[in-house]
């Protein structure tokens, strides 16, 4: 892991299961690293019948505003799992 600069405040695990569970209240949210270099697995059932570029992009979305910015705590997803239960 890298250290990554970032002006956040508080925990980045938190805010990135808040953030997918606002979209999917049903998500079941793992996520594991740090340095802005983030794994994370949800499953839900709003995948059911989508591809997984549409699942990917559901989980994205819910998480863009910790992607944007000059210092987003969030500076790649390097692994993105998405699972019906």
């Amino acid at each position: 892991m890298s250290d990554h600069a970032t002006d956040f405040v508080g925990s980045i695990d938190d805010a990135i299961i808040a953030g997918v569970r606002a979209v999917m209240p049903d998500a079941v949210v793992e996520v594991a690293g740090g340095g802005g270099h983030y794994r994370i697995a949800v499953t839900s059932t709003a995948f059911e019948g989508k591809a997984l570029l549409a699942r990917q992009r559901l989980v994205l979305g819910a998480i863009k505003h910790l992607l944007a910015g000059n210092a987003p705590p969030v500076h790649a997803v390097d692994s993105l799992e998405t699972r019906t239960p």
